[in-house]
């Protein structure tokens, strides 16, 4: 194998390395978040929950000074019944007094419907903390974990990047170049081994000529289909595949 080849495999295999790291720390945010968003929105669905309990009690005061009010009139009424002294006035008094009655009865239902949809609420309320309580423990562990994933990604990519400069500037300045073109075009592996007759990139079938050239060694050999430049070592298997 060419020196150089040797060479721009290795720093290939570095970038690939830094490619992946990167690639990893991306994912760390938006991972993060995705779980801090779970967290929000149990958080979010208990203050629904308690906010629903408060409108209810809020209803059911009401109601309840509804009850107060009709019952204070049923008093005053009742007084004027004693006080007047004409049946017409006392039959008026005795049918709003009956009218008062009954509408706190519709009241007093209202407030038992109010009390067990209050019970449902307040069930509800208990089950959002339970889970807020567990899912804050869990997005508390899940984060810290990627907390301690994250550094470890920085801290190995770092490390790989440490000498990087120096494993490029051992390459040829003009076949860096093209190398650094390709990885920017292709992305990935741009140094690609040939095998069965076939480019190890595009998996396109290299020209006869190409491959003598190749298993040569004597010069750098590109594909021409894709332009990744190409190797070839003793156990690779130079024969077209069918």
């Amino acid at each position: 194998m060419l020196e150089v080849i040797e060479k721009l495999l290795i720093l290939q295999d570095r970038d690939c390395k830094m490619a992946q790291l990167h690639a990893e720390l991306a994912q760390v945010e938006p991972q993060r978040q995705s779980f801090l968003t779970r967290a929000a929105a149990a958080q979010h669905a208990l203050e629904t929950a308690r906010q629903h309990v408060q409108h209810l009690e809020s209803e059911r005061k009401q109601l309840e000074l509804e009850v107060e009010a009709k019952k204070q009139l049923i008093e005053r009424y009742s007084l004027q019944q004693f006080e007047t002294r004409k049946n017409e006035e006392y039959r008026a008094l005795a049918h709003e007094i009956q009218m008062c009655k009954e509408t706190i009865f519709k009241i007093e239902d209202q407030e038992l419907d109010l009390m067990e949809q209050i019970e449902t609420a307040q069930k509800q309320v208990a089950a959002g903390t339970r889970t807020l309580h567990e899912t804050t423990e869990l997005v508390e562990g899940q984060v810290g974990d990627l907390t301690q994933r994250e550094a470890s990604l920085k801290n190995d990519l770092d490390a790989l990047e440490s000498n990087r400069a120096e494993l490029a500037a051992v390459v040829e300045e003009s076949v860096r170049e093209r190398y650094e073109r390709l990885v920017k075009s292709k992305g990935g592996s741009v140094v690609v081994g040939v095998q069965h007759g076939v480019c190890g990139g595009c998996h396109m079938r290299v020209p006869a000529p190409l491959l003598v050239h190749c298993r040569a060694e004597q010069e750098i050999v590109t594909c021409q289909n894709c332009g990744r430049i190409l190797y070839f070592t003793r156990d690779m298997d130079m024969v077209v595949a069918d």
